[in-house]
C-alpha cells in the first residue's frame, strides 16, 4: 500500500502572497522600527507617560502598513533604476515578478486600511495622514533632483511625530516640530550610511543621494548630523522634565553612533551597510529611556 505525502511546493497562491511580502518588505522590518522608535517617543512626550494601548496599537500597526505603501510605490517609481543596482536588481517589480499595477493596488489598499485605522481619532489627525501619504509617495521623485533627499525621508519617517502629538493634544506644538527635525537629522545619518553601500551603482544611473552630494565628507556629516539629532534630543528631554532613565538611553545611543563612526570610516560595503541597520538599537534605546524615565515617576 502506498502512502501518499503532502506536495511540498508551495501553492501559486502562497508563492504570490510571499512575493508581495517581499514587495512590502515584511522579511525586512528595519524600515519599520525606525519609524517606530521616534513615534512612540513623541506619544510617551505628548501624554505624559504612557498612552491609552489603543493610540499605541493604532500607530504601531499604521506605521507598519505606511511604511509597507511607501516601499511599494518606491519599488513601482524606481523600477528603471532598481535593475542597474545589484542589491535591488532582484526585487519583485524589478525582476517581473509583480507587475507594476499589482504594486500600486496593494500601495492603496494598505493606504485605505491605514487611514481606517485612524477613524476614532480627531480630525487633525486625519488632515497630517494625508499630507503624510503624500510626502511618503513623492519622496523616490526627490532623488531625480535633491541633492539630499535623506532630508526629505527623514520627514516622511517623522511625520508620524506630529501625528502623534496631534493625537493626544489635538494640536501640534512647537515642540513637536523640533522632534521632527531630530528626526530629519538622524535619518540623513543612517541612510547616508545605507547610500554609501550603492554609491557606486547611483552614481552610474544618475540619481541623487547624500553621499554622492557630501563625497569625501560624507563620513564627517554623518557623525554632525548625528551630534544635532542627541543636542536636540537633549532638549526635548529637558523641556519635558526628563531625567536619569533618558540621559542614560541618551549616553547608549551616543556610544552607539561613536561604534558607527568605526564601522563607516572605512566606506566598505559590508559595514556601511551593518551601521544603517545598527541605528535600530540607537533608536530603540532613546526610546527605551523616555519610556522608563516617565514608568519611574
Amino acid at each position: 500500500m502506498q502512502i501518499s505525502t503532502p506536495d511540498p511546493r508551495p501553492t501559486p497562491e502562497l508563492s504570490r502572497l510571499a512575493l508581495y511580502a517581499r514587495l512590502v518588505r515584511l522579511d525586512k522590518p528595519i524600515g519599520t522600527v525606525l519609524l517606530l522608535w521616534p513615534t512612540l517617543g513623541a506619544l510617551w512626550m505628548a501624554n505624559g507617560g504612557a498612552p491609552a494601548w489603543q493610540l499605541i496599537l493604532i500607530f504601531s500597526v499604521g506605521t507598519l502598513l505606511m511604511r509597507s505603501a511607501g516601499v511599494a510605490v518606491n519599488d513601482y517609481l524606481d523600477r528603471d533604476f532598481d535593475r542597474h543596482v545589484k542589491r535591488t536588481a532582484e526585487r519583485p517589480i524589478t525582476s517581473g515578478r509583480v507587475s507594476g499595477k499589482e504594486a500600486i493596488g496593494i500601495a492603496v489598499l494598505l493606504a485605505i486600511i491605514s487611514f481606517c485605522l485612524i477613524l476614532p481619532l480627531n480630525l487633525l489627525v486625519k488632515q497630517l495622514s494625508v499630507v503624510a501619504l503624500g510626502i511618503a509617495i513623492t519622496y523616490p521623485l526627490f532623488k531625480r533632483f535633491f541633492p539630499v533627499p535623506q532630508a526629505y525621508l527623514g520627514v516622511a519617517y517623522g511625520f508620524g511625530i506630529p501625528m502623534a502629538f496631534a493625537a493626544i493634544q489635538n494640536t501640534v506644538p512647537p515642540i513637536a516640530w523640533l522632534l521632527l527635525l531630530s528626526n530629519i537629522f538622524w535619518s540623513v545619518a543612517y541612510d547616508t550610511a545605507y547610500a554609501m553601500v550603492d554609491r557606486d551603482d547611483d552614481l552610474k544611473i544618475g540619481i541623487k543621494t547624500s553621499a554622492i552630494t557630501f563625497g569625501r565628507y560624507d563620513v564627517a556629516m554623518i557623525m554632525l548630523c548625528y551630534a544635532v539629532h542627541f543636542a536636540i534630543q537633549l532638549f526635548c528631554g529637558w523641556y519635558f522634565g526628563l531625567g536619569w532613565p533618558f540621559l542614560g538611553g541618551m549616553a547608549v545611543a551616543i556610544g552607539f553612533s561613536i561604534y558607527h563612526y568605526f564601522l563607516i570610516r572605512g566606506r566598505e560595503r559590508a559595514p556601511c551597510f551593518y551601521a544603517f541597520r545598527h541605528n535600530n538599537y540607537l533608536g530603540a534605546v532613546i526610546f527605551a529611556g523616555i519610556a522608563l524615565d516617565y514608568a519611574l515617576r
